[in-house]
């Protein structure tokens, strides 16, 4: 017997699934290390994947 596979998630299109960059202030600590803030994407909130929306607009019972 075959076995059910769950789909794949589909990935973010505004950041093609890299949804949080690490990106550098410029600055130092007192012990040499770079400051670093985390940006997450706006659009899936940092999660890399979207969620599919299904069209009811033509569905009717």
């Amino acid at each position: 017997m075959t076995q059910r596979t769950s789909p794949t998630p589909r990935s973010c299109p505004n950041c093609d699934g890299f949804a949080s960059a690490a990106i550098t202030t410029g600055g130092r600590n007192h012990r040499g290390h770079l400051h670093t803030i985390t940006a997450d994407c706006p659009a899936c909130h940092g999660t890399g994947t979207r969620t599919t929306r299904r069209n009811w607009e033509g569905a009717r019972v």
